[in-house]
């Protein structure tokens, strides 16, 4: 009765597993210097963001598992989301206000991002996209290079076997463009 008590669920790790190496990616300095992405809150949440939701797209329609794993993964980087708050200082009652605030920005971008994804190869969408989130207030942007790597990642993660991604290891590209 007790043995499977304990025994870490799969999924939920395989989640949190593929939420770090997204983390580990995202922070990746080329981002913030090579394509300019702001340094800042802001710009480090749209890049977390999008290398989460390259993940769930490249899991999308493969399946139950893959979609529970999705979950977890989407998951865990709520979860990192509100540990950062809680770093940064933000008061226990405000933190809820922010998280749904968060939550609602990270269901946008996922629609928009879904939507600027099918329409590819017209890179109208995505480009309009990333220069609303992610290059918001910068002139002349390095956007063409962003989407450069966007779709280069979309290839990679297409390029890996679906079960070693539900176990949760993803390659998400050695180096930025």
């Amino acid at each position: 009765m007790f043995k499977g008590l304990f025994r870490p669920d799969r999924t939920r790790t395989a989640g949190a597993a593929l939420y770090a190496q997204c983390a580990a990616a995202a922070r990746k300095p080329e981002f913030y210097q090579r394509l300019a992405v702001p340094d800042t809150v802001e710009g480090r949440f749209e890049i977390y963001a999008l290398h989460v939701l390259l993940v769930i797209d490249r899991l999308r329609g493969q399946g139950e598992q893959a979609s529970a794993v999705s979950q977890a993964l989407f998951d865990a980087l709520l979860r990192g989301l509100d540990d950062g708050l809680r770093e940064m200082g933000v008061g226990d009652l405000s933190v809820g206000k922010k998280m749904r605030k968060l939550g609602e920005a990270l269901y946008g971008r996922a629609r928009n991002l879904d939507r600027a994804l099918a329409a590819l190869p017209a890179t109208g969408e995505l480009e309009e996209l990333l220069l609303r989130t992610v290059y918001a207030g910068i002139d002349t942007p390095p956007v063409a290079r962003l989407m450069d790597w966007i779709q280069a990642t979309r290839a990679a993660l297409g390029a890996q076997t679906l079960e070693t991604i539900l176990e949760g290891h993803v390659d998400l590209g050695g180096t930025v463009l």
